[in-house]
């Protein structure tokens, strides 16, 4: 797989993360249910929802990261010791900043 197909697939993500997003910040202003009994379940989705969707901006802002290193011709680059990132590791996790070396 090239950069610029690594790079479509990362946009595509970014998108689809990007809507997961929206989604659960919609789910988080919703009131809560009228009936006290309900409510828990209510605070119980909400709590679900907030922790997906910090997750969700965790993986955007990876995302944007390495589109950035691919903008700047540095994608697959080791951020610790510059050596080149195997194929394999790019292919498996795209956002990969460091060797498998460095990341153990």
């Amino acid at each position: 797989m090239n950069v610029n197909e690594i790079a479509a697939e990362l946009r595509a993500r970014l998108t689809e993360v990007q809507a997961e997003i929206a989604r659960l910040e919609q789910a988080t202003i919703q009131p809560l249910s009228a009936k006290f009994s309900d409510q828990a379940n209510d605070l119980e989705e909400l709590a679900t929802n907030e922790g997906m969707e910090v997750q969700h901006i965790h993986e955007a802002e990876q995302i944007l990261a390495a589109l950035a290193r691919i903008e700047a011709g540095q994608y697959g680059e080791c951020d610790v010791c510059g050596a080149d990132i195997a194929p394999a590791r790019l292919a498996a996790l795209p956002t990969a900043t460091r060797c498998i070396k460095c990341a153990a």
